[in-house]
């Protein structure tokens, strides 16, 4: 796998310099305008808010929200400003491992913090969280779903270290506290399983360790000698695009994975794989929400005749973002690039068709085996693979 990096628009950048020094004298003195009018305005806004809102107040509030108005303007729900504390989880998401308690969370309709599940073997599983329960209050701080990254902020901390929390268990009708001792959370994205000679790997997200988890649990199924591969996708939102393409690599034959472009034009990444892959047929899954990285692999696999796509067609999201962290521990995610499937398109509110479209059951929840007998999607993945070995 190769990364080619070329940036060359001599045209523009002269057009560019030209139309700058043209423009030097009034350009400069109406931005020290614009500057002064944008500062005065905002001291103004600021003392209005504090003299007249009804409910309290405090500058750093007040600070924080000129910061997210600032993306908020671009009116793009993949850019957007992050406290410090919001900063650090979503980094640490990313990596995959953590130190807390291990819960999946989401804001409930009733605007309180509900457990989506205890990931398994964790803190949270082994104090007897249960989906569905109400986060109610932690370390005597009562906490609603409109607070949902505080509350992750403070169930996480020093390994070993307790944390006191206040559930709601609304199916028994009770609240009840519980005491959790913090430990290292891994939060796998790789599930993987021999179904009759077939192998299945399903990826729930695209984090640090998603490729060298996908490679050691593919290594593992061709030692068994399985006669296809099904990837499932379905559900997965992104995420890294590193791990997608390190994975693309390993399936895929010699040519380009996915490229990428500025606001200029210009290649920011260009993705190849190398000659060396597996060579054992492949059928992905997709649905509505395969999105980002997701569509990044499909999207290849497709192109390169490598695989059949099934499903649904997938979410459309071909833009990515940059983190970008400030000085003080805070920062923002903005959109920066574009990118291109090995086809030359851009899929960005279009998605990837599948080439054999098969709906759904809706009461299948999330992805694995465990609907094996319902999934009309897996189930068509297995016999096209099955035909294959005969």
């Amino acid at each position: 796998m190769k990364e080619k990096k070329k940036i060359s628009l001599i045209f523009a950048v002269i057009l560019l310099i030209i139309t700058n020094v043209a423009t030097f004298g009034l350009t400069t003195f109406g931005t020290s305008i614009v500057s002064e009018n944008k500062y005065v305005k905002l001291d103004n806004l600021e003392s209005i808010v504090k003299e007249n809102y009804l409910y309290p107040v405090t500058d750093e509030e007040l600070k924080e929200g000129e910061l997210k108005g600032v993306l908020a303007g671009l009116k793009d729900p993949y850019s957007y400003y992050m406290t410090a504390a919001e900063y650090e989880n979503t980094t640490q998401s990313l990596t995959g491992k953590f130190y807390g308690i291990g819960v999946e969370i989401t804001a409930g309709e009733d605007n309180l913090i509900t457990v989506i599940s205890p990931i398994k073997g964790s803190p949270a599983e082994k104090a007897g969280i249960k989906s569905g329960d109400k986060i109610i209050n932690i370390e005597g701080n009562d906490y609603t779903a409109d607070k949902i990254n505080d509350a992750v902020t403070a169930m996480k901390g020093k390994e070993g270290t307790e944390v006191s929390i206040k559930l709601l268990r609304p199916l028994e009708n009770k609240v009840f506290d519980v005491k959790i001792k913090r430990a290292e959370i891994k939060d796998p994205t790789i599930i993987s399983k021999n179904i009759d000679g077939i192998g299945y790997i399903g990826i729930t997200q695209f984090k640090e360790e998603t490729a060298n988890d996908f490679k050691e649990n593919l290594n593992s199924l061709e030692s068994e000698n399985i006669k296809g591969l099904v990837i499932d996708l379905r559900g997965n939102p992104g995420g890294i695009v590193d791990p997608a393409v390190e994975i693309a690599d390993a399936l895929l034959p010699e040519g380009t994975i996915v490229y990428a472009e500025n606001n200029k034009k210009e290649r920011v990444f260009d993705y190849k794989s190398d000659a060396e892959h597996t060579e054992v047929p492949i059928v992905v899954l997709i649905n509505e929400a395969s999105a980002s990285a997701s569509e990044i692999l499909s999207g290849a696999i497709q192109d390169h005749n490598r695989g059949t796509i099934i499903g649904k067609n997938s979410f459309g999201k071909g833009i990515g973002q940059s983190q970008i962290p400030f000085f003080n521990g805070d920062g923002i995610v903005l959109t920066t690039f574009e990118y291109f499937l090995p086809n030359g398109e851009n899929i960005h509110g279009i998605g990837i068709k599948p080439d054999i479209e098969v709906s759904e059951p809706e009461e299948i929840v999330g992805i694995g085996v465990d609907y094996l007998g319902t999934d009309t999607q897996l189930q068509k993945a297995l016999d096209i693979l099955s035909e294959d070995k005969e």
